[in-house]
């Protein structure tokens, strides 16, 4: 962690929510490398951010972050599985991913099956990571534009097995501009995959807490 708190964050996958988190945590003042297998094409998007920002491969990224963002299509996981694994070790994972069956076929019918939700499927790809689901409830143009709301900020549930990075989460999301809730277990993520009463719904924090059954934080 470098002065003032910032931190070097790894963004696997730069399309819609991986773009949109990574600016909002470059203006909070972070570093941000995006990965993806095309790195040359985010040249734009890393000349608009300027400084403390820069792009890679994926293993780039995942090398290069304290904390690591997954923000690619459940279908990539099986392949990028092996070659993330070794380098998030011990990391802060988190998983903003959805199963979408139209879109990912028989992996995301593999991921809804897993006993601890698609979090939990992931988890099984980079075993020694420690996975939080998050950032996966907002679709990508509320969350450019609602964030640091005032008063009432829209909610982000997060659910992992570790509470050290669940919190490492938490604060990611309040850097972002909007208030976390902590579930639980990564096997809570199941509340609010797609499907959910939660998900794409765009709720306050508390909307989102009785909405779940759990205490507002």
């Amino acid at each position: 962690m470098g002065q003032n708190g910032a931190m070097k964050l790894g963004i696997v996958g730069a399309g819609k929510i991986g773009g949109t988190v990574g600016r909002l945590w470059h203006r909070a003042g972070h570093e941000v490398k995006f990965g993806t297998r095309h790195p040359a094409a985010l040249a734009p998007l890393v000349a608009e951010l300027g400084a403390r920002a820069s792009a890679g491969t994926p293993e780039d990224a995942a090398r290069f972050g304290e904390v690591v963002l997954l923000a690619v299509p459940l279908a990539a996981i099986p392949a990028l599985g092996p070659a993330l694994a070794p380098l998030v070790a011990g990391k802060v994972v988190l998983d903003a991913g959805n199963p979408y069956p139209d879109r990912d076929g028989a992996v995301a019918r593999e991921a809804l099956a897993h006993t601890a939700g698609s979090s939990g499927w992931v988890a099984s790809h980079l075993p020694d990571a420690r996975i939080v689901k998050a950032f996966n409830t907002i679709e990508y143009r509320v969350l450019g534009e609602e964030t640091g709301r005032a008063g009432d900020p829209l909610g982000i549930p997060v659910a992992g097995d570790d509470a050290d990075a669940v919190d490492a989460a938490a604060r990611l999301v309040r850097d972002a501009g909007f208030a976390p809730l902590a579930l639980g277990g990564l096997i809570h993520g199941k509340q609010f995959e797609p499907g959910s009463t939660v998900y794409n719904a765009d709720m306050s924090v508390a909307e989102l807490a009785r909405a779940l059954g759990v205490d507002p934080p």
